[in-house]
């Protein structure tokens, strides 16, 4: 049999890919070496914001005493908060899982698959033929080149949720977004924790907005090395001892490698296929199609933004493209991206240095802050801002929000964004009170408020009168 599409990789993109195909009456075969679900159902956002929702829950019992509750030392019981992490991701794995595939009429091939040439792929179970291809094989955490790294346990996202005690003090290599989610959610459940980032962390995100981010770790007691080199890493009879290059010598019980990730491209053989690739992942054009047109490469794979979403994205423009023929574009300036501290910390498009290196000092930078707002005033979430740039004519370029819900919020400027709606399209929003989402409106009516001073504006309103 020749498939009309096979896919390699049944993580979030792949199990898209294949869940489309199938009910448009393709015939999908689906190959995966691991588990099906890939890393964030099994090691990253599944299990993540699991564990950072029991972290909040603690964080609720020591600092209820504002509400006139009285406030508690919560008593962590590690080992059901690992249960708790289980039984979500047992929760969803269904919907995940080969046998709802195989229903919807996907050949699930529950084995490491490679190519044998550019229309063929083989594995343990036999030799599969296919028109089109999608790999979807995801990325893997990268280990960063440290001396004595290799003699000592550590962990990455593909092994702390399986660890059942809490760590005494835990040292992250990493100040990324996962390293620092997880730092704070640590520090919250007991742990003590220091986090330990070579450049600046979050460094892709606006500095005024990260800095709101960095004074909740610092209240809550996360230490955050940054701009700091580890010169060597070995074990004590009791601790593990990291040697930093400014900060001397970090004693602590467990670590944590949140040092990025690297493509997931090597056993697939894709010289045999004539697939273009490099360390990154698969070179793709912007419709993800690698070298061989008929072979695309979706997710983290593909050598771009690493996020799920991204990933379920890529997955709706390859079926557009390879089942309809219709032309599609790979859009990375309207994709978000959220790190789920507490505040969180959201955005959208160009933060603003970005957009003054490539508009310059035509951009308008307009914001509102959460403490102005009456529902996070009532509720006590009242650190944060919500922070646009806008270009010529009021398009706007980038939002970056911090603060209660800012993954939620940033929503309505994803959508003005992609449909290339201009910001008095949010200033004329009637917003719910009171809610959250009332800043959004604020801040775009802030964009206008300067014409109340304009020149023209008054002449023109001295004729009207």
């Amino acid at each position: 049999m020749i498939y009309d599409l096979a896919i390699i990789g049944a993580g979030s993109g792949g199990l898209s890919v294949a869940a489309a195909a199938a009910q448009f009456g393709q015939k999908v075969i689906l190959f995966e070496k691991g588990k099906m679900g890939g890393d964030c159902l099994n090691y990253g956002c599944v299990p993540s914001k699991a564990l950072i929702a029991a972290a909040k829950q603690a964080h609720v019992f020591r600092n209820s005493g504002p509400y006139g509750i009285s406030a508690a030392v919560p008593k962590v019981d590690f080992k059901k908060v690992h249960a708790h992490i289980r039984n979500v991701i047992a929760a969803i794995e269904p919907n995940d899982s080969a046998e709802r595939f195989e229903k919807l009429g996907v050949k699930v091939v529950l084995s490491a698959a490679k190519f044998r040439d550019a229309k063929t792929v083989e594995c343990k179970d036999g030799i599969f033929s296919a028109r089109r291809f999608v790999i979807a094989t995801g990325s893997r955490p990268a280990i960063p080149a440290i001396a004595g790294l290799e003699t000592v346990p550590y962990f990455t996202n593909e092994t702390i949720f399986e660890n059942m005690v809490l760590p005494k003090h835990l040292i992250i290599i990493g100040g990324g977004a996962v390293g620092v989610e997880l730092a704070q959610a640590y520090r919250r459940l007991g742990s003590q924790v220091t986090v330990i980032e070579a450049f600046a962390p979050l460094a892709k995100d606006d500095p005024e907005l990260t800095a709101i981010v960095f004074e909740s770790l610092q209240r809550d007691g996360v230490k955050v090395l940054s701009q700091t080199t580890i010169k060597k890493i070995s074990k004590s009879k009791t601790d593990i001892i990291i040697e930093t290059d400014g900060y001397g010598k970090i004693a602590g019980s467990h670590v944590l490698v949140a040092a990025g990730r690297m493509a997931n491209v090597e056993g697939l053989n894709l010289e045999a296929a004539g697939v273009v690739y490099t360390t990154k992942g698969v070179t793709v054009d912007k419709g993800l199609r690698s070298s061989q047109k008929h072979i695309y490469a979706i997710g983290d794979v593909a050598g771009g933004l690493q996020f799920t979403h991204v990933a379920n994205y890529h997955a709706g423009l390859v079926i557009r493209n390879a089942l309809f023929r219709l032309p599609v574009r790979n859009r990375t300036s309207i994709i978000p991206h959220v790190t789920f501290t507490d505040p969180e910390l959201a955005q959208v498009g160009l933060i603003e240095a970005e957009a003054r290196k490539e508009f310059g000092p035509s951009i308008t930078v307009v914001r509102w802050p959460f403490h102005d707002n009456d529902r996070a005033q009532a509720e006590g979430k009242t650190a944060g801002l919500i922070k646009a740039v806008v270009g010529n004519r009021g398009r706007i370029l980038g939002v970056g929000i911090v603060g209660a819900n800012a993954g939620e919020l940033i929503q309505p400027w994803i959508l003005a964004m992609t449909e290339g709606l201009k910001i008095r399209a949010i200033a004329g929003m009637v917003a719910p009170y009171p809610t959250l989402g009332e800043s959004n409106r604020r801040v775009a009516v802030n964009y206008f408020s300067g014409l109340a001073s304009n020149r023209w504006v008054r002449r023109v309103m001295r004729l009207l009168s």
